[in-house]
């Protein structure tokens, strides 16, 4: 790997801007390694979030007050 990049290295000189930076090949493999990371865990939130029961149950205290809280009907 180091011999290529010897190679490579003055075939880039003559092209290279010294006033243009970009991220280059490592920039991609960590967006694209950053990408798989966000993608692997919203499809595991997907997955937990699916379990999730939001139903809740009435108070046992709460359910017989509500009736007395009305009062007597005539």
């Amino acid at each position: 790997m180091q011999a290529a990049v010897v190679q490579l290295v003055p075939l880039a000189a003559d092209t290279f801007d010294k006033n243009k930076v970009t991220p280059g090949l490592l920039g991609f493999v960590v967006f694209a390694a950053l990408a798989l990371g966000v993608w692997g865990l919203m499809k595991s939130m997907s997955k937990h979030m699916g379990r999730v029961n939001f139903e809740e149950a009435p108070e046992p205290a709460a359910a017989t007050a509500a009736p007395a809280a009305d009062g007597p009907k005539a």
